[in-house]
């Protein structure tokens, strides 16, 4: 069983920048891809972006590319998710999860995954 543990959120004006970071009480072995999501008020869990864990591949959602960064230290069992130029509409709980599957045909789903972390609020001023 697979625990995350979020950190890093916090509240930041338009422009600004986050660093969430994510860490894992196991090794790869058990956590083939990693994530992160985000839940507005009255939306939906959405896919923020993933990485395969053992080739890097990653994936983002169209609404970030090009301003958040997913990566990995798998020494320390970490993921981050690097967040620079900040919009109103980042405004969100943002989690962390892991899945075992051996490959997802779409990896920013929330029901592809197993494990989650119990999120951390990102609010972005205008």
């Amino acid at each position: 069983h697979v625990q995350l543990v979020e950190s890093g959120g916090g509240s930041v004006q338009a422009g600004g920048s986050l660093r969430l970071s994510c860490a894992a009480s196991e090794s790869t072995y058990s956590r083939n891809y990693m994530a992160w999501f985000r839940q507005a008020p009255g939306k939906e869990r959405e896919g923020v972006a993933s990485i395969y864990v053992s080739s890097g591949t990653i994936y983002y959602a169209d609404a970030v590319k090009g301003r958040f960064t997913i990566s990995q230290d798998n020494a320390k069992n970490t993921v981050y998710l690097e967040m620079n130029s900040l919009k109103p509409e980042d405004t969100a709980m943002y989690y962390c999860a892991a899945s075992t599957a051996r490959r997802l045909s779409t990896a920013l789903v929330p029901y592809a995954y197993h494990y989650w972390g119990q999120g951390t609020q990102v609010t972005v001023s205008s």
